[in-house]
Order: C-alpha cells, then sequence, then structure tokens
C-alpha cells in the first residue's frame, strides 16, 4: 500500500503546489468579464456556483474511464499505478487546465475554433474531425455499455427490460433531452449528486481494500515486468502473456491519467463559469480527483482477488470490467455496494454519454457558425442520434480501439495547441510542450503497431515515435521564431 499512499500524497502536492505554477502562466485574470457573463442566453451560458461546477466538470471527464481503463491497465501490474500518477501530473491535470483556460479566454468556444485562430484552418480541420470522431465514439460507447449491463441484469430476465434495443431506446431518449435543453434543465441539477456518489463509492473501496485487500504485491514488483524472476508467486505475475507496455499500458489507462475527451467538455463549464480564477480548482481539481479514482480502482484489480493477475483475467473474459466492478464492491460493501456498482456501471457512463452528444452539437454548431435555435439544435441533434443507433449494431471491439487512438491523438494536439498559446505569450512552455512531445511519441507509436493501424514490427515504434514529437517540437520552435520578429515591429 506504500506506493498507493505515494501515489495520492503526489496528486495532492501537484494541486497544491505545482497547479499554482501552471496557473501564473496562464494569464489568468480575475477582473475580466467570462463568456457567461458576456453572452448569457439561458441555453448554454449560465452561471453556476464553482462548487457546482467542479462536481459536474469531474462528472463529465471521469464516467467510468477512471474505473474500467485502470482496472484493465492492473493486468500490467503495479506499474499502472506510477503511469496514472505521471500521466495525471505531468499530462492530464495541465491538459485539462488549459483546454479550460483556452475555451474561457476564447469565448467559450470549442478547441477547434480555437486551433484555428492560433494555427491555421487546416490545423482547424484536422482538430475539428477528430474533435467530432472522438465525441461520436464516446457517444455511441456509452449507448452500448449501460445498455449491455442493464439488460443482463437478472432482476430484468424474461421481461421486456432484458431486451437489449429497449435500453438502447432509452438511453437515446435521454440523450436526446441532454443535448437539447437548457443546461440548468438537467445536467446542472443531476450530476452534482451523482459526482458526490462517484466520490463517495471511491471512498468506501479505498478503505474497504486498506482494511481487507488480500494480496499487496511487494514495492519491487513495480518494476518486474522487466524481469519476471522478481516473483515468487506466479498468481500475482502481471503480464505473462508479453503485451508491451509501451504504447499499450498509455492507451489502455487514458481517464486518470490523460484523456483527448476531457478537452471536449471543457467549452461546458468555461461558458458556465463566473471567473476566470475558477478555472484552476475546477478543471485542474477535476483532473485531480479522477487521478484519485483511478488509482483506488488500479489497486482493487491489482490487490483485491485472492488468485492475482489469474482470477482478475477471468473475470475480465467472462464480464469485462463491469464484472470486476460489481466484484469488488459487493465483496467489500456487501449490499450497498452491489447498488454503487450498478450506478457505477449504468449511470456513470450515461453521464459522459449525454454531454458528448451535447459538446459534438456545440463543436459543431460553433464551426459552422449556426445560430442556436430550437429548429437548428434539432438539426443537428437528430441526425447524430440517428446514426449513433444503428453504431451500436457494430462490434463493441472495434468502436473501443478506434475510441482509444483517438483519444490520445486528440490529446496531445490540445497540448500542441496550448505550447503555441504559452509561446505566443513568452511564458514557460515546457509545462505542455514536454507532454506534447510524450502524447505524439505514444500515439505514433500505437497506430504503427496496432492492428488498426500499420501494423509493422514493434521495436521500430518506440524510436519512431520519440523522433516524431521532437521534430514536431522543434518544427513548431522554428515556426513560432520566424513569425516573432514580424509580431516585435507590430
Amino acid at each position: 500500500m506504500l506506493i498507493f499512499f505515494i501515489c495520492i500524497a503526489l496528486l495532492v502536492l501537484a494541486y497544491k503546489f505545482y497547479s499554482p505554477f501552471v496557473e501564473r502562466q496562464a494569464g489568468i485574470d480575475p477582473k475580466a468579464k467570462t463568456p457567461q457573463a458576456r453572452f448569457e442566453d439561458g441555453v448554454d451560458y449560465v452561471p453556476v456556483h464553482p462548487a457546482k461546477a467542479f462536481l459536474i466538470q469531474f462528472l463529465n471527464v471521469a464516467g467510468v474511464g477512471p474505473i474500467f481503463g485502470p482496472i484493465l491497465g492492473a493486468l500490467y501490474g503495479p506499474i499502472a499505478l506510477v503511469w496514472i500518477v505521471l500521466g495525471n501530473i505531468i499530462g492530464g491535470a495541465v491538459h485539462d487546465y488549459f483546454s479550460g483556460v483556452l475555451s474561457i479566454k476564447e469565448d467559450g468556444k470549442s478547441l477547434p475554433e480555437i486551433a484555428g485562430h492560433y494555427f491555421n484552418i487546416y490545423f482547424k480541420g484536422v482538430m475539428l474531425l477528430f474533435t467530432a470522431m472522438l465525441l461520436f465514439f464516446v457517444g455511441v460507447v456509452f449507448i452500448m455499455s449501460p445498455a449491455g449491463l442493464l439488460s443482463n441484469l437478472d432482476y430484468f430476465k424474461d421481461t421486456i427490460f432484458g431486451n437489449n434495443t429497449f435500453w438502447v431506446l432509452v438511453i437515446l431518449a435521454y440523450y436526446f433531452l441532454a443535448t437539447m435543453l437548457p443546461i440548468d434543465k438537467i445536467i446542472t441539477k443531476l450530476y452534482p449528486a451523482f459526482g458526490l456518489l462517484m466520490i463517495v463509492m471511491t471512498v468506501s473501496i479505498a478503505v474497504a481494500l486498506m482494511l481487507n485487500a488480500p494480496q499487496l504485491p511487494e514495492m519491487g514488483d513495480v518494476f518486474a515486468y522487466f524481469d519476471h524472476s522478481h516473483y515468487n508467486n506466479e498468481l500475482l505475475e502481471p503480464n505473462p502473456d508479453g503485451l508491451p507496455v509501451w504504447p499499450l499500458l498509455f492507451v489502455t489507462i487514458t481517464c486518470g491519467a490523460i484523456s483527448g475527451f476531457h478537452s471536449t467538455q471543457a467549452p461546458i463549464m468555461a461558458r458556465c463559469l463566473t471567473n476566470e480564477k475558477y478555472v484552476r480548482p475546477v478543471y485542474y481539481g477535476a483532473m485531480v480527483a479522477e487521478g484519485i479514482v483511478a488509482c483506488v480502482w488500479a489497486t482493487a484489480g491489482i490487490a483485491a482477488f485472492p488468485g492475482g493477475y489469474v482470477e482478475l483475467k477471468s473475470l475480465l473474459d467472462q464480464g469485462g470490467p463491469g464484472l470486476v466492478v460489481n466484484q469488488v464492491a459487493t465483496t467489500y460493501l456487501g449490499v450497498v455496494g452491489g447498488i454503487m456498482a450498478i450506478v457505477a456501471v449504468a449511470i456513470f457512463p450515461i453521464t459522459s454519454g449525454d454531454t458528448a452528444f451535447r459538446s459534438l452539437r456545440l463543436t459543431i454548431i460553433d464551426a459552422f457558425h449556426i445560430p442556436q435555435s430550437m429548429r437548428n439544435r434539432l438539426l443537428v441533434a437528430v441526425p447524430i442520434l440517428t446514426i449513433a443507433y444503428f453504431m451500436t449494431k457494430i462490434d463493441f471491439s472495434l468502436i473501443w480501439r478506434y475510441f482509444a487512438f483517438s483519444n490520445m491523438l486528440l490529446s496531445t494536439s490540445v497540448l500542441w495547441l496550448a505550447t503555441k498559446y504559452l509561446f505566443d505569450r513568452g511564458t514557460f512552455h515546457w509545462i505542455v510542450s514536454l507532454p506534447a512531445i510524450g502524447g505524439t511519441s505514444v500515439t505514433v507509436s500505437y497506430i504503427m503497431t496496432a492492428g488498426i493501424g500499420l501494423g509493422l514490427p514493434q521495436p521500430l515504434s518506440q524510436p519512431v515515435g520519440i523522433a516524431v514529437g521532437v521534430i514536431c517540437l522543434v518544427a513548431l520552435i522554428i515556426a513560432h521564431n520566424r513569425r516573432k520578429p514580424v509580431a516585435d515591429v507590430n
């Protein structure tokens, strides 16, 4: 548990000491009028209390991501915890923070619009494509996963509620309402309660693990995937199938470490904050909170099963991460835990899916400068949700692989956008440019070796990925320096 406590402490200390340094680079102005004050429309630009905004942002970006991803990542052993914390502090929290900064500084616009302002129409087009693709895949994934869980519950067998299509249509109907209605009609009323529920569940699981977890690998086993001879108990041996940590672990665990999906949610609260000073607690704070959730569930995946890796792998093969959540919650928290588990794997993904489709509507409306009338919102939302329904008929694993790739690619694009923003400000850009290099390296490495990509040999991917990341930074520095003399003259 020492590793677990160190991880939680590092996340808290990062918020306390590192986030103020990051904030100083961003140019936050507490006296500036926010988009909410300038464009209040009763639909998307609505004032929201910062505490409520934090809970909404936390649930927007969390859902089941920091639960399912870390459980899958636990197959690699305790190194999963190391990646969650380092990824969160160096990449994810900074990524989320600048997503909020860029949006609130640019009238609450979506990231593709901001990319067009800081780079050019081509970069805007690329970001628009991958933002729309990611939001759509997230929405589809979070129709399929809760519908599958609810239709398979024992309570609903031999009834209409045991029909998967029934739940797909119910969830789509809710998504339609959440996409169309003003934000203060559903989201600001329900999300704070669900956010608190996730916090209560996470704390309960963490306490139960500290008191009862039967299997805890030794500290030296963190790096044992390099050399399996460190293990004396084969049940605890992580990753015996030899899956490459680079880049698969970094793509497996995104939520909790770094996730491009979070940037797509930034405009929702950027249009509701009443002061720029709230960006750090709402965006940076929500990502740190998500990192803590991810650490708890990674630890649960590693430590909660007497059969170690073998038992975890068996449960995943039988019913995926949802079955693991149910097993952990009911084992350690009893009947209450069972109820929490159902909420976690059924309700939480829906709270990501509805804001995904809402963000997709905002992104399309921003990109094509469509007025925010009810008719226009219908013309955008209805075709999207109709196509989403037919996409639920496609193999879930295929959609998930494309989601994972586009998620990492988008987060990397946002980090490069933040690098350009800090270049223009003349402040310390390395807080975003270094993780941008890392994200580029992982993304290129993954698509080079993945079945949905080029399928090239694994040893080639890491050096090529790193080289591409460094080349991107050099190209950005050269381009920035060429423009700088012109800016100085003006």
